[in-house]
């Protein structure tokens, strides 16, 4: 019988205990023998204990110190004590991932606290040559975000960033019931596969980030108007881009255009 806990809300605890929703999971995943997997925010083991199995070895991230022991005991001391589940308590975006010294590319899953779930997401940013790929449980809404494409009512600054750096798929919804305790909104599990070469060609992605924030700031201002502190009409027509179009409207690839032609 599994080791319970009860949810955290200063954590964003929700701990997925659906049997069928962990085996679609598990099986859009993939482990591999030999596989680095590492997760974030295993907490009680529904995905830790059965990829362990798998793959033989892992390392988790998690910060709720007062979980670990029961997340040991659910997936087994044994595998503690022999050193294939490696804990390490500390929070994730202060983690650095290229710490853990390991040959093969890092494959990273995790039900993230949906609080912190982008800023999470962005910390890993820095880790892309050394990933392979992710796989996320996140807030509905933040996945759709994520993977929309241009004139859309989700697409955002974060479907812009996130889709410079990552190939972005939404994989499947997850209903709260799946979760104890139950949320009050609809989860998804998303794909992330950084990209061996960016789609676009940027000298600077801080300044890129400005520019797309500055972009999407008002939303329902033309290009013309949001943008007028850093470039003119002239300027955006001499890009290729119309100064009466808006954010939501244009391409990774038209934003580009304007950044380098200023």
């Amino acid at each position: 019988m599994a080791i319970q806990h009860r949810a955290r809300k200063r954590f964003g605890q929700n701990f997925l205990s659906d049997p069928g929703i962990i085996h679609r999971i598990i099986q859009c995943i993939n482990p591999k023998p030999g596989q680095r997997l590492i997760e974030i925010g295993p907490g009680l083991g529904a995905l830790t204990c059965p990829i362990l199995k798998i793959v033989n070895e892992m390392d988790v991230v998690e910060l709720d110190r007062d979980i670990i022991p029961k997340l040991q005991l659910n997936c087994g001391l044994d595998l503690v004590q022999s050193n294939k589940l490696r804990i390490h308590n500390v929070d994730v975006l202060n983690f650095n991932f290229s710490e853990l010294n390991y040959e093969k590319p890092l494959r990273i899953i995790g039900n993230l606290p949906y609080n912190i779930s982008t800023p999470i997401i962005f910390h890993l940013v820095e880790y892309s040559d050394i990933i392979q790929d992710m796989y996320f449980m996140l807030q509905k809404e933040v996945v759709q975000r994520l993977a929309a494409k241009p004139d859309t009512s989700n697409y955002s600054r974060l479907s812009v960033m996130a889709q410079y750096y990552f190939q972005v798929t939404a994989l499947f919804i997850v209903p709260p019931e799946s979760f104890e305790p139950i949320p009050k909104v609809d989860s998804a599990i998303v794909r992330l596969i950084p990209h061996a070469e960016k789609p676009i060609k940027i000298d600077d992605d801080a300044a890129f980030a400005k520019l797309i924030t500055l972009a999407f700031s008002q939303r329902r201002k033309t290009l013309r108007n949001v943008l007028k502190d850093v470039c003119s009409a002239q300027q955006l027509e001499a890009a290729g881009i119309d100064p009466a179009a808006r954010a939501q409207s244009l391409t990774l690839q038209q934003f580009a255009d304007i950044y380098n032609s200023l």
